[in-house]
């Protein structure tokens, strides 16, 4: 199989079928076995996997912990021991308790990937069978219909009133009419490629049949996945502003402490007592679960990688028809 071929959508089926040295009636089992031992399992890129220690230092990035953490240094530099101590026990019950949440809930979201299969439809020696879609392989032809998902990345051979919902990829609301017989320039861009089907997307109407051209992260989804998971990693807009919020009370914190700090010493307070009406007043200021707004689950990445799961015994629901149940794919 050239590795170097034309991209599919500049191509016709037949010209596909050849590069991918496939036929009409899919590949041999022998030849599946060898070529997802090749290409690899279709699936897409996950997350690098967040260790214990990791979980728990994320839990003292918070501009209030910070000023606990300073009201604790200064009590323990006036030997108030006592004062320090308890303010230590408290960050790191906090501290052990985001971990908890955060550590169950990635580890809830893992099984239930686990848990959930996809299945894709393939012709085999001219039999159809149903697999799971992890074993698709370039050069299997796939058989579509109303309210399956696409597996893999296909150039389609035939399609009859065969409409797709890209707007996984694409952003587009209506389905795109496909057309196996167009053969496209390389320049078109994906929401024009009406000869191709992409992984991820759902069949909503009519039915058809294509070659595999691509799995896991060569597919145009796959792509964006490995952007999304190498990618900086940002924070939901409600975290964004409770981080702003919390900033805004630390430094508001730190004035007022300043200030009385200020004005105690003008008034001739001892050192020690004005640190320590100092601390008291930080501590006393901080409300209740400071780090609340630095707890994350397991989908805080930029964009997800779950989709939804088709059943191969379509079913009406609302706004996509055939969709029985949420999966991840791959």
């Amino acid at each position: 199989m050239a590795s170097d071929r034309p991209p599919a959508h500049t191509v016709s089926g037949e010209q596909e079928l050849e590069a991918l040295g496939s036929s009409p009636n899919g590949l041999g089992k022998k030849e599946s076995a060898a070529r997802l031992d090749e290409f690899g399992p279709n699936t897409l890129p996950e997350p690098r996997k967040t260790s214990v220690a990791t979980l728990f230092l994320r839990q003292f990035l918070n501009p209030l912990i910070y000023v606990l953490l300073l009201a604790s240094l200064i009590s323990l530099s006036l030997r108030e021991t006592l004062d320090a101590i308890f303010i230590s026990v408290v960050l790191l019950i906090n501290a052990l308790i985001g971990t908890i949440q955060e550590y169950s809930a990635e580890r809830s979201a893992e099984a239930l990937r686990r848990l959930v299969r996809t299945y894709a439809r393939v012709l085999r020696e001219g039999e159809a069978f149903e697999i799971d879609a992890r074993e698709t392989v370039p050069g299997d032809i796939v058989l579509l219909r109303d309210g399956f998902k696409v597996p893999a990345d296909l150039r389609l051979l035939n399609a009859l009133g065969l409409e797709i919902d890209e707007s996984l990829l694409t952003g587009e609301s209506q389905p795109v009419s496909k057309d196996p017989s167009a053969i496209l320039a390389i320049d078109v861009p994906l929401g024009d490629r009406r000869n191709m089907a992409f992984a991820g997307s759902l069949v909503t109407r009519g039915q058809g049949h294509g070659v595999v051209v691509a799995t896991g992260p060569a597919t145009e989804v796959g792509r964006l996945a490995s952007y999304i998971v190498t990618g900086k990693e940002t924070k939901p807009p409600l975290l964004l502003r409770m981080d702003r919020f919390t900033r805004r009370i630390a430094q508001a914190i730190g004035v007022t402490a300043l200030f009385i700090f200020s004005v105690e010493l003008y008034r001739g307070m001892p050192w020690a007592d004005v640190f320590l009406q100092s601390v008291a007043l930080a501590v006393s200021a901080i409300p209740e679960g400071p780090a609340c707004g630095n707890h994350r689950g397991p989908g805080h990445r930029n964009g997800a990688n779950g989709q939804a799961k088709r059943d191969n015994t379509p079913s009406g629901s609302s706004g996509n028809p055939g969709l029985m149940r949420p999966y991840c794919f791959g």
